[in-house]
């Protein structure tokens, strides 16, 4: 058996349209997903059942984050809305319209008492889930450009910007590094043991950067990723990059040798989102046609 996910097992089917983003929660027995048909949908992977259906977005759906508790999720889209839902009873808690341009990412902290969220409007803002206060308690302006993806570790925030730079805060000691990559990013994504970041850009190319000091560690390439936004990820043991390309594969590349080791034919279209899961091999991957591939 590959030490890396190689078979379709399962196709979840629901959306009516292409979904912008799909991720695990903490365990992988769940995963959430969000597109254009403006819902959110929660998923059982393995039984391929969709649990529920979140409708109160007024336009497409960009991203979507699971609280570590599995009681909240959060969203957000074109609408310019952050909404922090109720798994269970499906109830909006919290709708947050202070951004003025569409929202591309967001992400909670381990605590779920902040939500961030990075937006066209080149801010990446941090929303307090516990008070009724609908204004953020921080705004961070350093982007220049549209800012397509945020990620919460510990007390740091990894952004990707369309800039071309890459910014890691240290929220508690009020400390921005910054890298400059070139090419547009739509995607950083830190490793599991906190010392790499994982960066793809609109050159057909993926880095692996040293958090520490910026150094280029490797470079992936093959998949095609010129006009979408696409994520890329780690393997829960950090030895395999992961992404899904505009041409409607999936490319799995050794992190040390920076080889290819697997193409997977997977959606029709750009395979615009994919996560890992967390504990076991396995993946998650959706795309332009609408469809959510369980992977093993």
């Amino acid at each position: 058996m590959a030490p890396y996910p190689t078979e379709c097992h399962q196709t979840l089917k629901g959306h009516k349209g292409p979904i912008s983003d799909v991720c695990y929660n903490q365990s992988g027995q769940y995963c959430l997903s969000g597109g254009r048909d403006r819902t959110v949908r929660l998923w059982n992977p393995l039984s391929g059942m969709e649990l529920h259906s979140y409708i109160g977005h007024g336009r497409d759906v960009l991203g979507v984050s699971v609280a570590s508790d599995n009681a909240k999720i959060a969203s957000c889209g074109a609408d310019r809305a952050v909404i922090l839902w109720d798994v269970g009873t499906g109830e909006v808690l919290r709708r947050y319209t202070a951004h003025w341009e569409r929202v591309n990412s967001v992400d909670f902290n381990e605590e779920a008492s902040v939500i961030v969220s990075g937006s066209f409007d080149a801010t990446i803002r941090i929303w307090d889930t516990r008070s009724y206060n609908m204004q953020p308690i921080q705004v961070l302006e350093d982007p220049k450009d549209s800012v397509m993806s945020v990620q919460v570790r510990g007390v740091e925030i990894v952004a990707g910007s369309t800039d071309g730079r890459v910014r890691v805060y240290d929220i508690r000691n009020g400390h921005l590094a910054e890298d400059y990559i070139g090419p547009a990013i739509t995607s950083a994504y830190m490793s599991n043991d906190g010392n790499c970041v994982l960066v793809s850009t609109l050159d057909n190319t993926i880095r692996l950067m040293d958090k520490a000091n910026g150094t280029l560690l490797n470079e992936f390439t093959g998949h095609t990723h010129k006009d979408y936004k696409l994520n890329s990820v780690l393997s829960n043991d950090d030895a395999y990059a992961i992404s899904g390309s505009e041409e409607g594969n999936v490319y799995i590349w050794d992190v040390l040798e920076g080889k290819t080791v697997a193409k997977l034919e997977s959606h029709n279209g750009v395979v615009s989102a994919v996560d890992y899961h967390p504990q076991d091999v396995g993946m998650v991957t959706a795309g332009d046609d609408g469809l959510i591939r369980v992977w093993s």
